[in-house]
């Protein structure tokens, strides 16, 4: 078959889209990802084919956008973004489609992708890498900062995303969708978040369900695979200088602010302060040096580029911005984390982690060194943390989650379509 995938966003966004790819590769299926220009080296060195849907320029223009980390202002950056590219993506996807022979397997962010399964009836997935994908009546996304509205009553929790969805949600993608949606002779949808956005074929999720428990409300076409530990194609091997210093004392902490995170200077200078009252060592990721501080102190070394999967397991904690990919690498290497969630699937994700008992949460607005020393103190010498922490860590390491999502994607290409696509 041949499968075209098309993700949306970061690297966190993008690497479990060719970790994936690669697995149905090995399958023999063709595999085509249509991403930003950036992702070129990692998806062809994947041994996938590459088609750009967005300029090395643009992608660089979104991540200095001073909107972008906002809880309420970067999404709706994110959604004009996708509201001018619908046409483009959409003609990508149509040149690489070959009738009767292929699969979509679209991020939720792919309206193109969720347009083209209804207009041509292609067999599709959606793929959704977090938890607050999801809505519900019942166990609901937490909110920025690190709020939790699930006891609130069901009719409240209904108007409260209603109100999301007409002043906040809809306004910068809903026009310019139906817009294009008439010209397709399709009906106009509205409050897309709420269910438009899922296949109504297959939905894959890549956590498990004891960092999202299904609730009875999500759509029933979901499956689960676990949580998949991608890396930027498929290089696990540690640079010389990040081996050393990770061999050369006590494990270090590991802080990483988000692979596109251009405006972490707060971060990384609370991070430095951190890192001296607890008398510890640390490793600091930002491929943009200019955030950190001017000189780091000898305990402190820095560098662009980890592989997670490689590192994590030789360090004591990480502190993240709680973005799904690097929550999932904490998991998977067994080691406390402390969240410093901003927007998007970010603080649903820390309030997620506090709750298993595996770290901690900071609000941006109080992350300064000692709340983080602080913070981290306990998550460091617990061993009732550790412990969960350890146990979080089999249990990932007891799915093969990237066959799971493969075979999802294989039989959904089997399965009869949906009686009607909407």
């Amino acid at each position: 078959m041949r499968i075209i995938m098309t993700p949306v966003g970061s690297s966190g966004d993008v690497n479990p889209f060719v970790t994936i790819g690669r697995a149905l590769r090995a399958r023999g299926h063709t595999v085509i990802l249509i991403a930003s220009e950036p992702f070129a080296p990692v998806v062809t060195g994947a041994g996938l084919e590459f088609i750009s849907n967005w300029s090395a320029d643009d992608f660089d223009r979104m991540t200095r956008h001073p909107d972008l980390w906002h809880p309420v202002r970067g999404l709706r950056l994110i959604l004009r973004a996708a509201a001018g590219q619908l046409r483009q993506n959409y003609a990508l996807i149509e040149k690489a489609h070959r009738p009767g022979h292929t699969i979509l397997v679209g991020h939720m962010l792919s309206f193109p992708t969720r347009v083209f399964e209804e207009t041509h009836r292609v067999p599709a997935v959606t793929v959704q890498l977090a938890p607050s994908a999801f809505r519900s009546d019942f166990g609901q996304p937490g909110a920025p900062p690190a709020r939790d509205f699930s006891r609130w009553p069901r009719w409240a929790k209904r108007a409260l995303w209603w109100g999301l969805d007409r002043f906040m949600i809809d306004p910068p993608i809903v026009p310019a969708l139906n817009a294009w949606r008439a010209e397709l002779r399709l009906a106009p949808v509205a409050r897309l978040f709420k269910s438009w956005v899922h296949s109504p074929r297959r939905v894959v999720g890549l956590f498990p369900d004891w960092f999202g428990e299904p609730q009875p409300d999500w759509p029933a076409q979901t499956r689960l695979a676990g949580f998949v530990l991608s890396h930027g194609g498929g290089n696990e091997v540690l640079d010389g200088e990040i081996r050393r210093f990770v061999e050369a004392g006590s494990p270090p902490l590991v802080f990483t602010p988000g692979s596109a995170n251009r405006q972490a200077d707060r971060f990384f200078n609370a991070a430095a302060e951190a890192t001296l009252r607890l008398g510890r060592r640390a490793l600091f990721l930002s491929r943009f040096p200019e955030q950190l501080p001017a000189v780091l102190p000898d305990q402190i070394h820095h560098a662009p580029y980890a592989p997670l999967t490689t590192l994590l397991p030789s360090c004591a904690a990480l502190v993240h911005h709680g973005g799904i990919g690097t929550c999932a690498q904490g998991f998977g290497a067994g080691i406390p984390q402390l969240v410093m969630p901003m927007a998007f699937d970010q603080p649903d994700n820390a309030l997620r982690i506090a709750r298993l008992g595996c770290g901690g949460v900071v609000p941006p607005r109080r992350f300064s060194g000692p709340t983080v020393a602080s913070a981290m103190e306990p998550l460091l010498t617990a061993p009732k943390i550790i412990e969960e922490c350890r146990r979080r860590q089999r249990a990932v390491h007891d799915v093969d989650a990237v066959d799971a999502a493969c075979a999802e994607i294989e039989a959904a290409a089997s399965e009869p379509a949906p009686a009607r696509i909407r």
